[in-house]
């Protein structure tokens, strides 16, 4: 099947947020990028090319200030992108999803699974990093963007610096859910790499303990990096996600 043509949605404020959709019966998965990462990125690709290759629905985006879509990075926050998500959903008419959520993407997931309740059927974590602006911050750094500085850390990944911005941080900081029970009651599997130099993997475990659910899955890949992006992590991953659809379809 051919990947679907780049289409926009449009927000009120005028700004267009970027996505690619293809339509299939059961749950659409809905893939929820990282920090200053987008559709383009080796997991979204390699979920839509596995629900393409087997008739299931898919939705892929960029938050407004990533990938294609309009606006500024800085301008950002996780209650302006689960509000994006949710828009486009309902935009698509979206009554059934399972969210897939990558490092950032994974706090994402569960603010949207609070919000759209029972039309959440599962959730896959990769990585998945919910409250990072609170366990992933130190003391100096939260001091400057408490004080509306932007804190610039180097980025393994390229040559720029990843920044943080106050606005972030203090959203992020208001949205923590790893202190409280997580009211979803779905199948959950959580995929974390132990040599995770980003996110620890014990947060994969407080997130499982969270969580309402007794059906969560955890599952340590020994080796595994952050990005969790290698041929066997893809692999992997695909697996749960087909033996998560399999059992809620």
């Amino acid at each position: 099947m051919t990947i679907p043509a780049i289409a926009h949605f449009a927000l009120p404020d005028g700004r267009r947020i970027a996505f690619r959709h293809a339509a299939g019966p059961g749950p659409t998965i809905v893939f929820l990028p990282g920090y200053k990462s987008d559709m383009s990125g080796s997991k979204a690709l390699a979920v839509l090319d596995w629900a393409l290759a087997h008739g299931a629905g898919c939705l892929v985006f960029d938050y407004t200030g990533c990938g294609q879509s309009d606006g500024e990075f800085g301008d950002g926050t996780l209650s302006h992108w689960r509000d994006e998500a949710l828009a486009l959903i309902d935009h698509l008419g979206l009554d059934r999803v399972v969210l897939v959520g990558s490092s950032m993407g994974g706090w994402l997931m569960l603010l949207l699974a609070e919000v759209l309740g029972g039309r959440v059927a599962g959730l896959v974590g990769i990585a998945a990093a919910p409250d990072f602006t609170e366990w992933g911050v130190d003391d100096a750094a939260k001091a400057l963007l408490a004080a509306g500085q932007v804190v610039l850390e180097d980025n393994p990944y390229g040559p720029e610096p990843t920044p943080t911005y106050p606005g972030f941080w203090t959203d992020g900081q208001a949205h923590q859910v790893l202190n409280a029970p997580i009211a979803f009651d779905g199948p959950v599997r959580l995929l974390h790499g132990q040599a995770d130099a980003d996110v620890p993997w014990q947060i994969a475990l407080r997130l499982a303990a969270a969580l309402r659910s007794a059906d969560v899955q955890t599952l340590l890949i020994k080796d595994g990096d952050h990005r969790l992006s290698r041929q066997s992590d893809i692999a992997l991953l695909l697996a749960s996600l087909a033996a998560l659809l399999q059992g809620i379809s």
